[in-house]
Parts: structure tokens; sequence; C-alpha cells
């Protein structure tokens, strides 16, 4: 069935497929509609889900972990400031092992107030054990969930996916609802191996000495790494029986290309026009899509990278007296390679500004004019 859903209902229609059984949310815009209608589908006996309503986003996460704890899949969406009063949770969530898939909408922090989008929010918490998808459409935002629910049970590590406020979270996109008998045929129920049951008493969370947390951490970056194989699995069982595959990155006219443009989440969508533009003008351009950020696919783009003359990083983001997030990770993974491009790294649409195909093919051009980077940060569309 194609419907035609916002950013935010997607994911919405995403949750009640994989038919989750606690959903603890606190209102912040823009993801207020995400909960609003599965608080609606809860009240109405579509989804059997128990929709708790909280006083804070930390609360929400708090009471997820311990719904996470007994077995129950659980779900919440959040945005900039309450993904930030979430921080301590995060790291709990994971450390917990516990499998809850949340739905963030990007956007700005403040000050100055934005709800706008950038990616700083997310970006953010990379390091509390989170996996990260970068959705580029809405039905990218619904087939990721299920998608991340599968993924999350597997390697028992939580995961975020991640859409652009207002580009995505109220836009509205035709989007095909998959059947529900094949998506449980795909998701069966998760079943959680050690859980809280008052028959079999466990302690969970407990202190834990220099002798033990050291390998608890090991433990989750090996399941992180384990996860990188499980989204490309997952994405191609996705694809045979949904239609539409997905994986870590996705490639763009790279084949024959002898510099590439490197973005994620909606940027990249734009930038694959731009990518239409210059090939029309005879340039040799193609562009990779940076789908899932944690776990962080290094090798992979450094493979497609190999052969190209010069990569444009393009972040929607800064890491401040540092440079742009992803640049700095695509940076990073090519270092040690022997054929690896020039890497430029760009900074444009903060705080929600307009990323058209035009800025970008200027930003290619601009590029191509250099022969080193000059800096580590080319500022792109700074109005002073």
């Amino acid at each position: 069935m194609r419907k035609v859903l916002m950013g935010n209902h997607a994911l919405s229609y995403g949750v009640k497929l994989s038919r989750a059984e606690v959903i603890a949310a606190y209102p912040i815009t823009p993801q207020t509609e995400v909960v609003e209608l599965l608080s609606e589908m809860c009240a109405s006996g579509e989804l059997k889900a128990k929709f708790i309503k909280v006083e804070s986003e930390h609360s929400a996460m708090a009471a997820l972990i311990g719904a996470s704890f007994t077995g129950a899949r659980t779900f919440t969406a959040t945005s900039s400031q309450g993904l930030a009063l979430m921080h301590e949770m995060l790291h709990w969530a994971a450390g917990a092992r516990t499998p809850i898939v949340m739905g963030n909408i990007n956007r700005a922090f403040g000050p100055p107030w934005s709800i706008w989008t950038d990616q700083n929010d997310s970006l953010s918490q990379r390091d509390t054990g989170w996996m990260q998808v970068y959705a580029q459409n809405n039905q990218e935002v619904l087939d990721s969930v299920i998608q991340a629910y599968k993924v999350a049970e597997t390697v028992e590590l939580p995961a975020m996916i991640v859409l652009a406020a207002f580009v995505l979270s109220h836009t509205s996109e035709p989007v095909e609802i998959p059947d529900q008998e094949k998506v449980d045929e795909f998701l069966p129920p998760y079943k959680r191996k050690y859980k809280i049951d008052p028959e079999e008493p466990h302690a969970f969370g407990g202190l834990t000495t220099p002798d033990n947390y050291f390998e608890f951490r090991y433990k989750i970056q090996k399941a992180m790494e384990k996860a990188l194989n499980e989204w490309e699995k997952v994405g191609e069982e996705f694809g045979e029986i949904f239609g539409r595959r997905y994986g870590l990155v996705e490639t763009y006219k790279a084949e024959d290309a002898k510099n590439l443009i490197v973005s994620s989440g909606t940027i990249a969508s734009t930038a694959r026009r731009a990518v239409d533009i210059l090939r029309e003008k005879g340039e040799k351009v193609g562009l990779i899509r940076v789908r899932v950020f944690r776990p962080f696919p290094g090798e992979k783009i450094s493979e497609i990278l190999s052969s190209a003359n010069k990569a444009v990083v393009i972040d929607r983001n800064i890491s401040f007296g540092a440079s742009g997030i992803f640049y700095q990770e695509i940076k990073a993974a090519i270092y040690n390679k022997i054929k690896k491009p020039k890497i430029f790294g760009v900074i444009t649409g903060l705080g929600g500004r307009d990323v058209t195909s035009k800025d970008i093919v200027e930003i290619y051009k601009e590029v191509m004019k250099m022969e080193e980077p000059s800096s580590e940060i080319i500022w792109q569309g700074v109005n002073l």
C-alpha cells in the first residue's frame, strides 16, 4: 500500500510494523508528530503497545532500558536538546546491551534557539555505543526502522534512525508501506536471552571492578564490528523481500569517477542532482552517501575512494576547534592507505540553511581549483 507520509509519520509506521511493545517519549519540536501518531495508534488498539508519558527525555530512556530488560521491543523519538538530556542514559542503554530503537530528528543546538536541521545533536552522541543510520528520504526512514530492530537485536546494541528536521520530518512523500505479514516474516518477535524474570532472578548494571570493566567495553566494540556485516546482510535480505536494497554506503556514478563528493542524509540526496549537472558539463564526478555512521564503514569508503584524485566531504555539522565530523572520520580511515585521494572538508547548511544542487556544484568547482587543502574547513554560505 502506498501512502503520502511526512518523515515523522514514516517513522511511526515503521515502529508500528515492527510491533514495538513499549514506547516512552517526551514531546519536542520537530519530533512531536512521531509520538503523537504512535500514541493515537496505542489508544485505538491499532498498535498493541504500552505508551508511557514521561516528564523528560532522560526519563523516557530510563523507562525503555527497564522495559528492554524484560524482553520488550522498545522505541522512543527525540531531537536536539532532548537527545542531549538523554546523554547519560544513552551510555546506560548501550552498556546494558539493550536493543532500543530511537528516531532522532536532526535539529541544531541552541543558543541561539533554532528548530531547523543540522547534525550536531546526533553526532555529539557518536561515542555512546549507539548505532546511527542517516536517512535520505521518507521511504528509507520507514524501512530503516524495521532493519534497525533486526540488527540491534542480533548484536544487542541500540540504534538511532536520523532524519533531517523539516527537510524530511515535515515533508510529505509517497511511501510504500509493507504488508504486516511480510514484516513479521522478516522481523520475528524479540527474544532476550537474559532478562528480568521473577522466576529466574538476575542482577543488571551492578558495580564492576577493573578486573572486568575493560572486557565489557571490548565486547561492545566487537558487537559494533559484527554490526558492519549485519547491516549489509539485513539490507540485502530486506531487498529480497521488499524490493529495496540498502547497505552501509551508497554510490552514484562512482565507478568511473575521477573525483568524488561524500556526504550523508538529505544533502547527499541533493548532491545526486549536482553530480548529474556536473556530468553534463563533462566532469567525471561521483557520489558516496554514508548511510551507516556507527559502526563506521571506513574500509568500504576507503576502497571506493582509492581510485579517486580528489574527495570533497560535505558536512552539515562542526566539531568546534577541529572540522566537520564526517570529514575527520573519512580522513582518518584513509590515512594509512597507499592509494588515497586529496581530501577537502566543506561545512555548509548549519541551522537549516538551505543547500541546493547549485551550491554543491559551486563547492565542487572551487575545490577543483585547489591543488591542496588550504585549511581543515572550507566554509560555504557564510554571510558576514
